[in-house]
């Protein structure tokens, strides 16, 4: 028995060295916290989950680990009670936190990570912000309409700040994503800070985060959420002007190609004859419409699926937010241009968005969507 027992530890043993599983490390100290176990859990989609825990000494030093994301940045936090530290992982990097039990959720240091550094920021401006709140509510010499016009101007100012500061500067980043994910309390409860159901404008900054995550992230679950939460959105909020856009009746030829150079969002210009060689579509839409994150993500589809054979995506956006259109197409891998005076989408004829044409290898025009009778994809497959 003793033998039988001796080799199940052994082979226990050996089954745990021998996992390769990439890991990432949180590590660092937490004084004033002797005998108190620290706990490492999971941000998912499905609610906090544990990764690793340890009981802490005289010390607070402390080393956690736990398998290193895969699709995207994800979510954590390490807990002692009701204390907590929140914080992003891209990788296997290492993280390191130092922090006393009393403050640890609003006062401590990290290292290792820069969207660490950034969540910790926001959540300082979100504690900031709620203690504001707070004070407002508590004020009993304010009347109700005061009172409420106090609260509007402090959550609107708040999120004039964490647009600017931290969402539109890397809409692709785990803090961005924080950053439009968070929530407020107020005497009503919780609420989401960017309302990404019913109001226009907050759809929109939910809408660049998204676009920037499937660009980066394109198979991961957060992505699908998001891109699947902006596009119910923009359809509750969609406009009859913003579903159908009527610009010019006149009709180009299905042969030829007229020339084509605007800028992208470093002002560089594109000359789309320069193409000639590649399998081009010549793509005229607006990134704030409702579909427009679901079409992005085809067209992603086709540009990784066929780029390497000669295909190419040349995109005029219509957009008349030209930062929104900046922050929408920044980790597009296809040439994104725009245009403000419509001379183009009259020269072509465009009625309705999004419209496309199919360019062959001599910069031919051989196929408008409004005709064609087959898919994208079968008409790119021809000419290739």
């Amino acid at each position: 028995m003793k033998k039988i027992l001796s080799l199940l530890a052994l082979g226990a043993l050996c089954f745990a060295s021998c996992d390769n599983t990439p890991k990432f490390h949180v590590e660092g100290s937490i004084t004033e916290a002797q005998d108190s176990m620290l706990y490492l859990e999971a941000v998912t989609l499905d609610g906090l989950k544990s990764v690793d825990s340890v009981k802490l000494a005289a010390d607070g030093k402390f080393s956690l680990k736990g398998d290193a994301p895969q699709l995207c940045p994800e979510f954590y936090i390490l807990r002692i009670g009701s204390k907590h530290i929140n914080f992003s992982i891209d990788s296997t990097e290492t993280v390191t936190f130092t922090a006393s039990l009393p403050t640890m959720t609003t006062d401590y240091t990290v290292s290792g990570s820069e969207n660490c550094e950034k969540i910790k920021e926001i959540y300082a401006l979100q504690q900031k912000t709620q203690n504001q709140l707070i004070a407002v509510e508590d004020n009993e010499d304010l009347l109700p309409g005061d009172m409420i016009d106090s609260i509007k101007s402090i959550i609107e100012s708040y999120k004039e700040t964490i647009r600017t500061d931290y969402i539109f500067k890397d809409p692709g980043s785990a803090y961005a994503y924080y950053a439009v994910c968070q929530s407020l309390i107020d005497r009503q409860g919780a609420f989401q800070l960017f309302n990404p159901v019913s109001d226009r404008k907050d759809v929109k900054v939910y809408a660049t985060v998204a676009t920037a995550w499937d660009a980066k992230y394109h198979d991961a679950p957060r992505t699908e959420q998001l891109c699947n939460t902006a596009i119910k959105g923009m359809d509750n909020t969609a406009t009859p002007q913003q579903k159908v856009i009527e610009l010019a009746d006149d009709k180009i030829s299905e042969t030829g190609i007229i020339g084509i150079n605007l800028p992208d969002i470093n002002s560089k210009l594109h000359d789309i004859t320069e193409l000639k060689g590649k399998v081009v579509m010549l793509d005229f839409t607006i990134f704030s419409a409702k579909e427009s994150p679901a079409r992005t993500r085809q067209l992603r589809e086709l540009y990784n699926k066929y780029h390497d054979r000669g295909f190419e995506i040349y995109q005029i956006s219509l957009d008349e937010d030209t930062h929104y259109w900046k922050t929408a197409v920044e980790h597009l891998p296809w040439i994104c241009v725009h245009e403000t005076d419509g001379s183009v989408t009259t020269t072509y004829g465009i009625q309705n968005l999004p419209t496309y044409f199919i360019i062959n290898r001599n910069n031919e025009i051989v196929g408008r969507s409004d005709f064609l009778e087959t898919t994208i994809e079968e008409e790119i497959l021809k000419l290739l």
